[in-house]
């Protein structure tokens, strides 16, 4: 009997099988990234681990599938794509028929079919997005069997702890979400949580996650953190009532389409103020999270305290020094001060490819220049 050959993740190698006799054929539980010899079964592979991409990229999952060509008309396959979105929940991507295609949801327009060869089910997915992270099920049909195969897309990117001008602990699970989304980011997931702990991220206050979890990461034991003699780790408060509980959250982001950068004026602006003066520059004031991005992916430094887009005064450090706040990196957050009467600079954000700044009217209000630092 001639040997199945399996490509799997995305690199191609043979794998060597033993033939199987018809009766444990008939036995078999479905195996992921394992092909079968020659009886008609549908077996598919996918790619072991992860598959790595950020915001605004292309990224394919991988997926292959074997069959018997002489049981089964091509046209007879069905290819379908879904993601996860809870436990045993998920919602449909993409799906292939015979010379038919359809795409699902904010999917349409940018996924295709990589279809490299007559088994190749691979999911091509361009301009990714935030809300694509996470685990997607390839699943191959024929009209007796089929079975199916998970790969997670993961995207590079930063963390960072949010709450609003109300203070701390004072969202729900809905509201979180939405706090996440308004500064250019969604809700992290535990996975995401865990690689920043393990990259440093210390952070004191529990918030949201997006599986309805709350926890938060501690790096240093401290007996206002949870007592001094608790292990480090990202400690976990479990599934709390989305409606009635309220905590902070952590919030995702990835990279930035375009650039944030400090406007420098010949004065300090209050927060309506900084609002314009990023106006007249082709541009907006920048969201926490476009600051974190672009802190963490840009290698924006800056020790000089900015207006943000959700109303907090921060600042990017990514040289720590002692004028600056600290002995550690990161975002320094100076709270809510009052819009009007506070002034800073502002940390504005200017997509790729916008507008060039206007010239400075010499007669209009506030005379500011801009410096891109």
């Amino acid at each position: 009997m001639l040997l199945g050959q399996c490509l799997l993740s995305c690199l191609f190698y043979l794998l060597m099988l033993s033939p199987q006799s018809a009766l444990a054929q008939k036995d078999r539980k479905k195996v992921v990234h394992v092909s079968e010899d020659d009886t008609g079964a549908v077996v598919v592979q996918t790619a072991p681990g992860k598959v790595v991409t950020h915001r605004g990229g292309t990224i394919i999952l991988p997926c292959r599938f074997h069959y018997d060509v002489l049981a089964h008309d091509a046209d007879e396959i069905r290819l379908k794509w879904t993601k996860m979105v809870e436990p045993m929940s998920f919602e449909d991507v993409f799906v292939a028929m015979g010379k038919e295609r359809r795409a699902f949801g904010n999917y349409r327009g940018r996924t295709t079919l990589q279809e490299d060869g007559s088994t190749d089910a691979s999911l091509i997915i361009r301009n990714v997005t935030l809300q694509d992270y996470g685990r997607y099920e390839c699943e191959v049909t024929n009209e007796l069997e089929d079975d199916a195969g998970m790969v997670k897309l993961d995207l590079e990117g930063v963390i960072f702890p949010y709450h609003p001008r109300l203070g701390r602990y004072t969202l729900n699970f809905h509201e979180a979400q939405k706090a996440c989304l308004e500064q250019d980011g969604i809700l992290a997931s535990y996975d995401q949580l865990h690689e920043a702990w393990l990259d440093g991220l210390d952070w004191c206050n529990a918030g949201w996650l997006e599986d309805g979890s709350v926890q938060y990461p501690i790096s240093k034991a401290r007996d206002e953190c949870g007592r001094k003699d608790t292990p480090v780790g990202v400690r976990n408060y479990g599934y709390r009532h989305k409606d009635r509980e309220r905590y902070d959250a952590f919030c995702f982001t990835s990279n930035l389409n375009g650039k944030v950068f400090f406007l420098k004026t010949y004065r300090k602006l209050s927060f309506p103020e900084a609002v314009l003066a990023c106006k007249r520059n082709g541009a907006t004031v920048a969201k926490v999270g476009q600051l974190y991005a672009a802190w963490k992916i840009q290698l924006l430094d800056k020790c000089e305290a900015g207006w943000v887009g959700d109303g907090s005064v921060r600042y990017p450090i990514v040289n720590p020094r002692s004028r600056c706040g600290g002995r550690e990196p990161g975002v320094r957050n100076l709270g809510f001060p009052d819009k009007k009467y506070k002034l800073f600079g502002v940390y504005c954000f200017k997509e790729a490819g916008g507008e060039k700044p206007p010239k400075k009217d010499k007669d209009a209000p506030g005379r500011w220049k801009a410096f891109h630092v």
